[in-house]
């Protein structure tokens, strides 16, 4: 079996490469630096393109029986009107030229990411993949890259949408980001703290994409978070207590505004979302309790 991983080189990608090659598939990475040709093991083969724009490379899907589409540009970053175009040109093209790829003479699966960002600002709502999608600039994102995704449908390939909660891990991720506060003693909740926060650990993940492509059922929307959120100010305290350092220097709302503009503003959204889909076909998650996930990370 041959898997092809647009934006394979990144955190997510490494990992699920590696369970890809213990599944027995050669699996075809691309990503856009061409230093990292050489850098991975003899079954995986690195390909470096801009994937936003049409080019040979398309010619790597075709021969696919697994896409998985985990491109995108970061979001952590000032929000300029042009690194706008590129957070939303990077995953629409990108997503687009991955269709057209395919091949329409075999049954690929594709599985394509999108985010827990789909649902917008939703306060206390319990957020399931049937709830609608939200009206900013993210949510935005996420339906047009999932309506793209769609597309494949056409060509008789069976689409999974991923949408992703916040990513914790060792080696890197958001986790490296959300600890540093503390590290210099200045952690603590965000705004008002009150906000939700969907998360799901590495391991889990990468678990939960597993199946999506060995299942020949498992077609549509999931929700790849954890099954208990938690409140921004619990998160905190969370990983204050398991740094040992303290976890009350709150950022105002205002700052996060003043300082990263309309990104800060989605570093202050409330987004309560459940794996229900996941649930519903006995995944197991190893990590549903932030504690024990942060534990686990820090003892490694």
């Amino acid at each position: 079996m041959k898997a092809f991983i647009a934006g394979g080189s990144g955190y997510v990608g490494r990992y699920l490469t590696a369970e890809l090659i213990k599944d027995d598939f050669e699996v075809t990475i691309i990503g856009s630096s061409p230093q990292l040709k050489g850098r991975f093991p003899g079954r995986v083969r690195y390909l470096s393109a801009n994937t936003s724009i049409r080019g040979p490379w398309q010619d790597h899907v075709a021969e696919a029986d697994v896409i998985v589409n985990l491109t995108g540009r970061s979001i952590f970053h000032l929000w300029t009107k042009k690194y706008k175009r590129q957070i939303y040109n990077s995953r629409i093209k990108t997503t687009r030229n991955l269709v057209e790829g395919i091949s329409d003479d075999k049954h690929v699966t594709l599985v394509s990411t999108s985010a827990i960002g789909y649902y917008g600002e939703r306060g206390d709502d319990i957020l399931t993949e049937d709830d609608e999608n939200g009206s900013d600039f993210l949510a935005e994102v996420c339906r047009d890259w999932e309506t793209e995704a769609y597309l494949a449908e056409s060509k008789g390939a069976k689409v999974v949408i991923a949408r992703f909660g916040v990513v914790i891990g060792g080696k890197g991720g958001a986790l490296g980001i959300m600890l540093l506060p503390y590290r210099f003693l200045v952690g603590g909740p965000m705004g008002t703290g009150k906000q939700w926060f969907s998360w799901i650990h590495i391991d889990d993940l990468v678990s939960a994409l597993m199946l999506t492509i060995k299942r020949k059922n498992m077609k549509g929307v999931f929700n790849m978070c954890a099954p208990v959120p938690l409140r921004n100010e619990d998160m905190a305290k969370t990983i204050g207590t398991a740094m040992k350092r303290p976890s009350v220097m709150k950022v105002p709302a205002f700052m996060l505004k003043l300082i990263l503009g309309e990104y800060g503003s989605t570093l202050l959204q409330s987004q309560r979302g459940l794996p229900d889909n996941l649930q519903r076909q006995g995944f197991q998650f190893k990590y549903s309790n932030f504690k024990h996930a942060i534990d686990a990370i820090l003892r490694k």
